[in-house]
């Protein structure tokens, strides 16, 4: 049965085969970096880097960093006056993550990209 509004029996649009080409390419690269820390590009122009745990039918979910810092009496008195004297007074910093889930279409090309470590 023709359908004006959607067209032939069987028919399907082609913005759909391309929006689950998309999403097979999205659920490819997070095979592909399963376990490492990537930086996520996404669809609005912001950028999430995290560590991906795992990924299902309806999104992955990521381990996400937050810097933190320490300000604590007891570091100063722990490492001699860290906070003051020797080490020109910078607080201590360390990051903490969170586990994050994100649907697929959340993230545009380039998916995922490998965190640059330099050695």
């Amino acid at each position: 049965m023709n359908n004006p509004y959607i067209g032939p029996e069987g028919f399907q649009a082609p913005y759909r085969d391309q929006e689950n080409q998309d999403f097979r390419d999205v659920k490819i690269k997070i095979r592909q970096h399963i376990n490492y820390h990537v930086i996520g590009h996404m669809s609005d122009g912001s950028k999430v880097d995290g560590i991906i745990e795992d990924m299902d039918d309806d999104g992955v979910t990521m381990l996400v960093g937050e810097d933190m810092y320490a300000d604590t009496d007891e570091g100063m008195r722990q490492f001699g006056g860290y906070g003051g004297g020797y080490g020109g007074g910078y607080r201590r910093r360390y990051r903490r993550y969170r586990r994050r889930r994100y649907p697929y279409n959340y993230f545009v090309f380039p998916f995922f990209v490998p965190y640059p470590y330099y050695y």
